[in-house]
């Protein structure tokens, strides 16, 4: 299954969610025009890539807020009403859904000249709805003080309880895991050295102040360029690239004076995740920092390859999880956790819908299908590139056919660049491997495609012996194999 990063192109997102409006609008009187309802929000993904799972990476250029729309009814019903309540404010700056994109997500855009312009055209939307909830709820509120000062019946609303112990949340409701976690998760605004760069999202991974998050998330600031970690207090500090590995779509940046205070997020064993398990997914979906959502475990050991949509990078490969949870352009790098709180896998994923990607009409948020780095193999991935700073991968040495298709995974007649599709003296080549074979199996796992047999050899570590089941001439065969080394991303 192809996949493809989910980015939208945007200016730096405010670190905390907007201001919640106090008095929720009381309904207007009978024969009063309804205030407008607001129309859904633009969504966005990138084109599915070739070669793997249906997908899209969703959090890497993630950045730009996408608001709802005016509607309801038109001018004429609030004219015939008297004029209230009054139209909808003009819609934000934010909600045009985003711009066009880069490598692995979207474009970054320079900030206004006016720092906390965005900031404020929100907030003046959320005040705008709040004066009008006020101006309805007042005038209800005299409508009927005064019926009933003309003898009319007494009121029949029912006040909810103001007793404080009413509000209190046990810590293992999905409030309460929200709360603990939060604090612990940030997010990551990146920049190139040519301006261009984007938004996601990554959490605490120790107290040393290492943030785990994606590699398409920081790749655009790598060399040279300008990295930012926002917690969900407001507070923002600069970060450095510690190391990023390509093929597993996993990078460490560390916090440049780091608080002493950091609390990690605790990491569960992805291994014993079951389809069905609740799911809880943070992040920063358009740039609206802080957002949690929730679901389930859709899947386990879903193979996905992912890629941004210009076909100028290599894919990622990942055995992963899937979720329903809402994943958007934006939660790349962020955690997906468990119902304990603790993180199974890290969001990186999504499959695009049918309204097109970036670059294309639009970008569109999720259909439901979100994908996880599974956190073991994610976890090995930061030990090694905090160790060392480059990443380690297990191969077989021979070359597969990228292309999708359900027989298998053929090994290629040639190899890149016109080098030999079977390396010599390779794990490979030591068992007895061929070009032209066809690998139907990895040990107990189905193998229908090049990129499924890439993403289930990298669940493993150099070293390990596995057992490969191929084809040759219609007959089968099985072999065990030891899998080599490579370092660094080719």
């Amino acid at each position: 299954m192809s996949t493809e990063n989910e980015g939208t192109s945007v200016p730096p997102a405010p670190s905390a969610p907007p201001v919640p409006v106090e008095s929720p609008a009381t309904p207007a009187p009978a024969g009063s025009a309804p205030p407008p309802e607001p129309a859904d929000a633009p969504t966005a993904a990138l084109p599915p890539v070739e070669g793997a799972v249906p997908g899209a990476y969703e959090g890497s250029g993630a950045a730009s807020g996408a608001a709802p729309g005016p509607g309801g009814q038109p001018e004429a019903a609030n004219a015939a009403s008297g004029g209230w309540p009054p139209p909808p404010p003009a819609v934000p700056a934010y909600a045009d859904g985003g711009g066009g994109g880069h490598s692995w997500g979207a474009s970054y855009q320079p900030p206004e000249p006016k720092p906390g312009s965005r900031r404020g055209g929100l907030l003046a939307a959320v005040v705008a709805a709040a004066l009008i909830a006020g101006g309805v709820g007042g005038g209800i509120g005299y409508w009927a003080a005064e019926r009933n000062d003309d003898g009319g019946s007494g009121s029949t609303t029912v006040s909810a309880s103001d007793n404080p112990a009413d509000f209190k949340r046990a810590p293992s409701s999905v409030a309460g895991l929200a709360a603990s976690a939060l604090p612990s998760t940030v997010t990551i605004e990146a920049e190139g050295s040519d301006g261009e760069g984007g938004t996601g999202s990554g959490f605490v991974y120790d107290t040393q102040g290492h943030i785990l998050t994606n590699n398409h998330v920081v790749a655009s600031a790598a060399d040279g360029g300008k990295l930012s970690a926002t917690f969900s207090n407001g507070k923002k500090y600069d970060a450095e690239v510690v190391g990023r590995a390509q093929g597993y779509d996993v990078a460490v940046i560390k916090l440049k004076n780091a608080p002493s205070n950091l609390k990690p997020l605790s990491l569960a064993d992805s291994d014993k995740v079951a389809v069905g398990d609740s799911t809880i997914a943070i992040g920063a979906p358009f740039g609206l920092s802080n957002t949690v959502t929730t679901g389930i475990v859709s899947a386990k050991n879903r193979p996905v390859a992912s890629s941004d949509s210009s076909g100028s990078s290599k894919a990622s490969y990942m055995n992963a999880l899937q979720t329903d949870a809402s994943i958007n352009p934006g939660n790349s790098g962020g955690p997906l956790l468990n119902a304990r709180g603790a993180v199974i896998g890290i969001n990186s994923a999504i499959q695009p819908g049918s309204s097109g990607g970036i670059g294309g009409s639009g970008q569109s948020g999720s259909v439901g299908l979100g994908f996880a780095i599974p956190i073991n193999q994610a976890k090995n991935v930061a030990k090694q590139l905090i160790k060392t700073g480059e990443p380690v991968y297990p191969v077989i040495g021979a070359s597969v056919a990228l292309d999708e298709q359900s027989d298998g995974a053929k090994i290629t007649e040639q190899g890149a660049g016109g080098s030999s599709a079977v390396t010599a003296n390779g794990p490979a080549d030591k068992a007895g491997l061929k070009p032209g074979d066809v690998i139907t199996k990895l040990d107990d796992t189905v193998i229908d495609s090049g990129p499924t047999l890439i993403g289930q050899i990298w669940t493993h570590k150099p070293g390990d012996t596995v057992k490969i089941t191929y084809k040759r001439g219609g007959a089968e065969h099985t072999v065990d194999v030891v899998l080599g080394e490579r370092k660094g991303d080719s």
